[in-house]
């Protein structure tokens, strides 16, 4: 079974329009998923770091919704750039990105 250093998961959830909790895929969550996905393998991670996409993680509201695991972090992430950011701090370096965090 693999074992990853960092697994990252991605709201991709889709619900009606309309829905007063709103989704993360409405909110990007496509582009953020696929920016994890290909910065991930550009930087030679594939194997010991991986990032799925994910049904409801009941944060709608804040969405884009990304959780690191095993650390547990939680974030809302609007942009492309800004999972760029979570993979170079976090990811890579081992820092948490603050301003990014869900509070």
């Amino acid at each position: 079974m693999p074992h990853y250093e960092r697994h990252v998961f991605i709201c991709t959830n889709r619900r009606d329009p309309g829905n007063p909790k709103g989704c993360c895929a409405e909110k990007g969550a496509e582009a953020i998923r696929e920016t994890f996905k290909k910065e991930l393998a550009a930087r030679g991670l594939k194997g010991k770091m991986r990032a799925n996409a994910a049904g409801c993680l009941d944060q709608c509201a804040l969405g884009p919704t990304v959780v690191v695991y095993p650390e547990q972090i939680w974030y809302t992430v609007p942009t492309p750039e800004d999972a760029v950011e979570i993979i170079e701090s976090h990811l890579v370096g081992g820092v948490p990105v603050e301003r990014l965090r869900m509070k």
